[in-house]
């Protein structure tokens, strides 16, 4: 018995991606289908990274095909490609970079560093080639997050520096350079200056995602990097509170005002749980990121416990996502992960390198 393109397409479609909610024909995930009689092979391309589930996706499309009457041997090659997406007008991409994600709040101790280094190591945990880059000149704290405090990058040239490694992702802080108890008394040219050259002269290597801790606020940094940086998306981290969330719509509508997309909300500290007896309270409020990402038509990515271990992971240089990779934290972690990803990849692809270069000369 043989089958047409169409019966598979058919069959295929009626399997829903877990982490777009779209349908592998529709989301242009199914590729070379291939017919010999009864058995049938085919690939599935995803756009984002998803090694933890991709055992899943392929049981799943391959019970989908099976439900052929007499089909035989049913095989799917499923994989990620990841690909440079557009960005701001007029702003040139980073070499060896695809696409950058900058991490930021309104205001400072949201946790939005802890929550930039855990997305980054989930983005490398679910097979993606990642780099971090510590944006925050005046208080970086990647060094100590990811036990390389005291570290220092090396130039093989002279003139540009190799990124620092750790749990397999490249990073590159001002921490490195200066000592942990001198402080940046710098005005914000100097800032931005010091970014620009941290950001250009690191060599990244190929690079699916770099994510940016951004400072808090919306001064010179954020201004900068909005300008000459080519952001693909930003992520606003909150908490509940009032307070925060105040600064953290100054942050999305300063993103708003240069163009740049918001790929969605993250809500730490949503709630405590007491590890004494189990109680849960909610000691900043509730649902006031899931109100601010209503008011503003954007994404909410998810929300994260205020957790003891969350902060002593982050301390001791091994966040959550690689000191507890089983916990439920770790897990929502990559939940995030994965979903900022399919943001970035519904985004357009970047076409700047398939243009021709125009020379006009006199003939």
């Amino acid at each position: 018995m043989s089958f047409t393109e169409q019966q598979i397409k058919a069959a295929i479609a009626v399997a829903v991606d877990p982490n777009t909610g779209k349908d592998f024909v529709a989301g242009k995930a199914l590729k070379n289908i291939k017919i010999d009689g009864a058995d049938i092979s085919f690939d599935i391309e995803l756009g984002y990274p998803a090694k933890t589930q991709i055992d899943g996706i392929r049981k799943q499309v391959i019970a989908a095909v099976r439900t052929l009457p007499g089909v035989g041997n049913v095989s799917a090659n499923v994989y990620s490609k990841i690909v440079a997406h557009s960005v701001q007008q007029g702003v040139k991409l980073i070499s060896g970079v695809k696409n950058i994600i900058a991490v930021a709040s309104g205001k400072g101790g949201v946790g939005k560093s802890t929550t930039a280094v855990n997305l980054a190591l989930a983005l490398v945990q679910e097979g993606a080639s990642v780099g971090i880059l510590d944006a925050d000149i005046y208080g970086p704290s990647q060094p100590q997050m990811l036990g390389l405090a005291g570290a220092q990058p090396q130039s093989t040239d002279g003139k540009s520096m190799e990124p620092l490694e750790a749990y397999g992702l490249q990073a590159m802080s001002i921490g490195f350079m200066v000592d942990v108890e001198t402080p940046m008394v710098w005005r914000g040219p100097m800032v931005a200056q010091a970014l620009d050259q941290l950001l250009g002269q690191t060599n990244w290597r190929d690079i699916d995602y770099l994510i940016v801790d951004m400072p808090p606020g919306t001064g010179d940094i954020q201004l900068s990097l909005a300008q000459k940086v080519p952001v693909t998306g930003a992520v606003i981290v909150t908490t509940p509170q009032d307070i925060a969330l105040i600064d953290a719509r100054k942050g999305l509508k300063m993103f708003e005002k240069v163009n740049i997309p918001i790929l969605g909300i993250v809500e730490n500290m949503s709630i405590h749980v007491c590890s004494q007896c189990g109680h849960e309270e909610p000691i900043f409020g509730a649902g006031g990121g899931a109100q601010m990402c209503k008011d503003y038509e954007v994404e909410f990515l998810g929300s994260l416990p205020l957790e003891m271990a969350i902060r002593e992971m982050a301390d001791g240089g091994k966040p959550t996502v690689v000191g507890a990779p089983d916990s439920r934290t770790a897990e929502i972690y990559r939940t995030i992960a994965r979903r900022v990803a399919v943001k970035v990849g519904d985004k357009a692809k970047d076409m700047t390198s398939k243009f021709p270069n125009i020379v006009v000369q006199n003939t």
